[in-house]
């Protein structure tokens, strides 16, 4: 039987990859009227899915429309509810299913309320803003070859919905599943795009009113400079704590056999929308690609084909700025550039709500883009009847995300990542780190960002700007001077953004890696510096995680003749950096406590004797098994920060400060005595085993997590939900997601071990809902099957026919 399996595969390629050259024309060949686009996308696709191990498929097709279907209905059947949740979402249809007034997931946008998140996604699609993308010529628009996988995946998902029962609870039987157009695809796309500018901004866009008229003095107070630097730097310092990432390169210099090798751990949210989703796709002779898509696109963003293997760290560039508007004080929507009056754009967006009557709300837009009150409530922005604020975002442009990853796929070394960068300019808020099998490195900036210039800004920043632009990198440019526009490099696809000559870039040094602080130590021995302050800062503190990965990092390179074995143990080290620095000073500054005790923040007296053994005997590991890791854990976090050490930060010694823990500090002995109350009252003890209190719930059974949180520095970072009623930490909302350890060893396979650690579906019946999970659990990987000899062989091998039959 296995034999015969076998031979069907065979035949399976063989036809595939004849049918190649001899294929009809595809629709994108054909005119296409602008009713077509807003039907369900139909039309003869076909592809052939290999399910190995784990049910990850592999998924192989004559052309990229067919790869387009296969990667669409692969996902379907993995994660149909997620997937069309998402969609339901770039339609502007949340109110509509799920009431107006329910909390979002902030997958594809910071809105708080569903409402919030319609009128934006609804006037995007009434302005037909995707469809003017998609029009655009390549390289400022999709390729076609990009458009075809759109339009292809969309015929793949409308397939499964039509050929398949849902099973995930979640959604079965659900009205808002339906079928998706390649607009709906190309939407999510433009979520994604948005994320870090207008996206970071749906409540402040979609709730700016202009105040009323005929006042005689301003309405609102204007933004104070400093709390608001100060609000701006807290915004953008925290995209790490929430999304981040890990990601290192070494070279042949340092390798056990001079070829290159990639660690890729990036840190993204364990349910909802972004979400990763693991594959391979290939057509022979033209892409074979394996890694890990977010949920609703058609293309692997993160991964690797036979020559060179690539990963994404959540980047620093502020991906927005704002333009202040001096507006005419006879009308608060008319505003004035070098003098001359300008009447704002007003879009009246309405939107369906479940059980009452459709709402409509307008939305105020100028030539630097919407109105914006706030960007969230720690940043207000007042709409007065002499200013107001829009908020410029260069991705609201940017469809080009797709032909960036496809040349990825197709490149031949890390020289062709950075030419594909180079030529698409398509990544909005990521760097890229990747190795090849020749043993070259990079690292790359390599993201759209507004061109502002440290020049620009001196120039025409107004007084709120020159407060926030040093402290967070966010430009508050005078929108009333003309010759405060962003201007245009000669090398940038299009105006207004950085081209790639100003992109901070790190080639074939022994050692790249991020963490998500700025560009400057990629390698602490080869700084980058230069680049502009909207990239991020030079010179700076670094955050734990930095810290103590360029100390594992560089101690490896110094050691030499790495292999894949040692990324493997590198993610799985799970060293706390924070306990290096501060455990052993906190244990001694226990047990010297008079009496054992410390006073609680409520003014209670506690015996925190017991913490002090704990703490010196700790492994200064967040592994599953370690004790008092979880001790450590839940007082760190309580230890004020403004005099955590008594050595500070030296720009000479970035690595190794600041560092010794301020025992004598105020809230120490406080913050050691909450801890210990807290586990106490929760019937945890002190030495309880880190993986009894921090698990996720899967099939009614616990799984044990390894890993830290931010704070600790952990590289295997984990956030999770504390929950001491329900027995510690009792679900990761963000952390470890899609691993992979990427090497070559000569041959024509590469030598990879990937793993995604919530598995690759959210559907409860399904086997593969927590599979990978309990691998993450023991520290386990998967051995990647790339090359077809690999997959035949798999004993798991699955083979499924998919086509559009009607």
């Amino acid at each position: 039987m296995r034999t015969r399996l076998r031979r069907l595969v065979v035949a399976a390629v063989a036809l595939l990859t004849a049918a190649t050259g001899t294929l009809p024309a595809t629709a994108s060949d054909r005119p296409q009227d602008r009713s077509r686009k807003e039907h369900p996308s139909a039309g003869g696709l076909s592809a052939v899915i290999r399910y190995t191990e784990y049910g990850i498929p592999h998924i192989l097709a004559r052309d990229y429309a067919d790869l387009g279907f296969g990667t669409g209905w692969a996902q379907a059947a993995d994660q149909v509810c997620t997937v069309a949740d998402g969609f339901v979402t770039v339609r502007g249809e949340r109110s509509r299913f799920f009431g107006p007034d329910v909390a979002t997931d902030f997958s594809l946008s910071s809105a708080t309320r569903n409402l919030s998140s319609d009128l934006y996604f609804r006037g995007v699609r009434d302005t037909g803003t995707v469809e003017r993308l998609l029009a655009r010529p390549a390289p400022a628009g999709p390729s076609r070859t990009a458009k075809e996988l759109m339009r292809g995946y969309a015929a793949g998902y409308n397939a499964w919905l039509r050929q398949n029962r849902i099973t995930d609870p979640t959604c079965r039987g659900a009205a808002w599943v339906r079928p998706i157009t390649t607009l709906d695809v190309a939407a999510r796309g433009y979520a994604l795009a948005v994320l870090g500018g207008q996206g970071r901004a749906v409540d402040g866009i979609t709730g700016a009113q202009p105040p009323a008229t005929g006042t005689s003095t301003p309405s609102g107070a204007a933004p104070d400079p400093a709390r608001t630097a100060r609000a701006a730097g807290e915004l953008f310092a925290a995209d790490s704590a929430d999304m981040g990432s890990n990601a290192v390169a070494f070279g042949g210099s340092v390798t056990a056999n001079g070829r290159g090798l990639l660690l890729g751990n990036p840190h993204y949210p364990w349910q909802g929308g972004r979400r990763f989703w693991q594959s391979q796709q290939t057509i022979p002779g033209r892409l074979d690609v394996s890694g890990a898509s977010l949920l609703g696109t058609p293309t692997v963003s993160i991964g690797h084909n036979a020559h060179v293997a690539w990963s994404h760290t959540v980047a620093t560039g502020v991906t927005l700025n704002l333009h202040q508007l001096t507006l005419d004080p006879a009308d608060p929507t008319v505003y004035l550039v070098d003098g001359a009056p300008e009447r704002m754009t007003k879009r009246s967006v309405t939107v369906a709500v479940q059980g009452g009557v459709p709402v409509t709300r307008n939305q105020w837009w100028t030539r630097y883009g919407p109105v914006v009150t706030g960007l969230g409530s720690g940043l207000p922005l007042p709409w007065t009847t002499t200013t107001a604020y829009a908020l410029n975002d260069p991705n609201s442009t940017n469809l080009r995300a797709s032909d960036t990853a496809l040349g990825f796929g197709t490149a031949r070394s890390a020289a062709g990542v950075l030419d594909s960068l180079r030529r698409t300019q398509g990544l909005p808020w990521v760097n890229t780190v990747a190795a090849d099998s020749a043993g070259h490195t990079l690292f790359t900036q390599s993201q759209v960002l507004p061109r502002i210039t440290d020049e620009l800004a001196q120039r025409c920043s107004t007084p709120l700007g020159r407060a926030t632009y040093q402290a967070s990198g966010v430009a508050v440019l005078d929108g009333s001077r003309g010759d405060c526009a962003l201007g245009r490099d000669g090398d940038a696809v299009e105006p207004g953004i950085f081209g790639p000559a100003s992109l901070p870039t790190l080639r074939n040094a022994p050692y790249a890696e991020n963490s998500n602080d700025s560009a400057w130590l990629a390698n602490a021995d080869r700084p980058l510096t230069g680049y502009q302050r909207v990239f991020g800062t030079i010179g700076t503190a670094r955050s734990l995680r930095t810290r103590g990965a360029l100390e594992d990092v560089a101690a490896l390179a110094d050691r030499g003749g790495l292999s894949v074995r040692d990324l493997q143990r590198l993610q799985y080290a799970n060293r706390v950096p924070a306990a290096g620095l501060a455990a052993s000073d906190a244990a001694k500054a226990c047990a010297a406590l008079p009496g054992g005790t410390a006073t609680g923040s409520g003014g209670q007296a506690v015996d925190v004797s017991g913490a002090c053994g704990v703490l010196a005997a700790w492994d200064h590991k967040a592994d599953t098994g370690s004790r008092g890791a979880l001790l450590f854990d839940r007082f760190w976090r309580r230890i004020p920060t403004a005099r955590q050490w008594k050595v500070p930060f030296s720009v000479a010694d970035p690595v190794g400060t600041p560092r010794e823990l301020d025992t004598d500090a105020p809230g120490f002995a406080t913050a050691l005595a909450d801890a210990v109350a807290e586990l106490r009252a929760a019937d945890i003890p002190l030495d309880s085993p880190l993986g009894e209190h921090q698990f996720v719930v899967r099939g009614g059974k616990r799984i044990p997590v390894p890993g830290g949180t931010e704070s600790l520095g952990v590289w295997n970072k984990v956030e999770a939900v504390w929950n001491p009623a329900g027995g510690g930490y009792t679900e990761v909302t963000t952390g470890s997601s899609y691993m992979q350890a990427v090497g070559w060893d000569g041959g024509r396979c590469p030598v990879a071990r990937t793993l995604l650690t919530y598995s690759q579906s959210s559907n409860p019946a399904s086997r593969h809902h927590d599979d990978q999970t309990r691998l993450f659990s023991g520290e386990k990987w998967v051995t990647s099957r790339f090359c077809e000899k690999d997959i035949l062989s798999s004993p798991a091998l699955r083979v499924v026919r998919v086509g559009d039959h009607r």
